[in-house]
């Protein structure tokens, strides 16, 4: 069975909005090595929409390095109540009922299905216990206003999975169901 894999950039105070923000002075080799770890494990990306769209936008138009071609070439598959289609970037429409079909999708032969983003769409996955790993990478920063991590979910207990800390301040907490 392949796993879910959710990977999200966080700051010191939870908000995970606007990385392209506070994210650019961390971003080293260190952390294009861990994020290309957790990209080239992967077949799949599964994305809600707003991150689809943001990601959209920007990616298709980076190319010529490994990473950036790999996670162009991926199929994703985009959970939306709103979106008609996601055919753009290689995305597929998530039909019917979304914890139905991520389960199905990981039941399918492959390697990881890697989520970016967190929001609405984890609600569902938390609540159907989709989600294998949680890779929070946890920034050394403030950012004083903004979304937050997980707001409004009930209380879920994980388990510490591993540690992994950069050089930059980063440190990555991995997780995993309890």
């Amino acid at each position: 069975m392949r796993k879910l894999i959710e990977s999200t950039f966080v700051t010191l105070d939870g908000v995970i909005s606007s990385p392209h923000v506070w994210g650019p002075p961390y971003w080293n080799e260190e952390h294009h090595e861990y994020a290309g770890k957790l990209l080239f494990a992967a077949d799949a990306l599964l994305l809600g929409r707003e991150t689809y769209q943001g990601f959209a936008q920007s990616w298709p138009a980076r190319t010529g390095d490994p990473y950036a071609d790999r996670i162009n070439s991926l199929p994703k598959y985009v959970a939306s109540t709103t979106l008609k289609e996601a055919d753009a970037w290689n995305g597929t429409l998530i039909q019917g009922d979304v914890a139905t079909a991520v389960a199905e999708l990981k039941r399918q032969p492959g390697e990881n299905i890697l989520k970016f983003g967190t929001g609405e769409l984890d609600r569902t996955l938390i609540a159907h216990d989709l989600v294998d790993e949680f890779h929070f990478w946890t920034f050394p920063t403030i950012a004083g206003s903004g979304d937050r991590l997980l707001d409004g979910l009930d209380v879920t207990h994980l388990k510490l999975l591993e540690t992994t800390r950069f050089e930059s301040g980063i440190v990555v907490l991995t997780y995993g169901p309890k």
